[in-house]
């Protein structure tokens, strides 16, 4: 019993994080992009990014530290 509820969580979880992946709106690029000395240039970077990542292409993602 313990097997088979084991075996279909994991079916579960398997199935239900399959190979999508969500990529950030516009507002978000502008929003990360405000930081930058060259605005439009970031925005233009990750917007390329964005649509080779929805093409299944693999892609760098910037790391930013925190800061506080």
């Amino acid at each position: 019993m313990k097997l088979v509820l084991n075996s279909s969580l994991f079916l579960l979880a398997f199935f239900s994080f399959s190979s999508e992946s969500f990529s950030l709106t516009d507002y978000q690029l502008k929003r990360f992009c405000a930081k930058e000395k060259r605005v439009t240039l970031c925005i233009k970077k990750l917007q390329e990014k964005r649509s080779d990542l929805q093409r299944g292409k693999l892609i760098e993602i910037p790391v930013t530290p925190y800061r506080r």
